[in-house]
């Protein structure tokens, strides 16, 4: 899927609105039946995947808005998740193999970040281990910007480890 192409739902009225039914336990209206199915199409699309593929980039340290848009759209009770009083969050999607490509014009390879932090892969890790995906291996390219040699030490680096990790995906 390619978020900036694809279409995504807004996440505000009837969508919202079923997002909230359904965690009540109410049935939904018309209009939030037909909002919620768009929601729906996309995460049934992505928990049909067997494996999983994210190329991003790091955008002031974290995600890009459209990537968090679709996490919103997809991270649904009844869909992705469910809640008990007695177990708490539950997963509702089987693991599988997943590779995030985290491309950022710093080097959080190495460690060479000068005092900035990453919080994309914390986030990313957190948010699908919250719906059953905990199969995520990491792939940090950095520095993207700068003096070329880093730049092209940092691709060289990142197509060595994706080598590595496709042997097995």
């Amino acid at each position: 899927m390619d978020l900036w192409r694809d279409h995504l739902p807004e996440f505000s009225g009837p969508v919202m609105e079923a997002k909230y039914a359904r965690i009540n336990g109410q049935p939904f209206t018309e209009p939030q039946r037909d909002g919620f199915a768009d929601a729906e199409r996309i995460a049934l699309r992505f928990a049909l995947a067997e494996r999983v593929v994210i190329s991003t980039p790091m955008w002031n340290f974290g995600i890009p808005y459209k990537l968090k848009q679709w996490f919103d759209v997809v991270i649904q009770p009844g869909l992705t998740f469910r809640f008990t009083p007695g177990q708490g969050y539950l997963p509702l999607l089987k693991d599988r193999p997943t590779v995030v490509i985290l491309a950022s014009g710093s080097d959080f390879v190495t460690g060479m970040k000068r005092g900035r932090i990453d919080m994309a892969t914390p986030y990313l890790r957190e948010a699908l281990r919250f719906i059953g995906v905990s199969d995520v291996r990491f792939v940090l390219i950095g520095p993207t910007t700068g003096p070329a040699e880093p730049i092209q030490a940092a691709r060289a680096s990142a197509y060595r480890r994706l080598s590595s990790i496709s042997a097995n995906f």
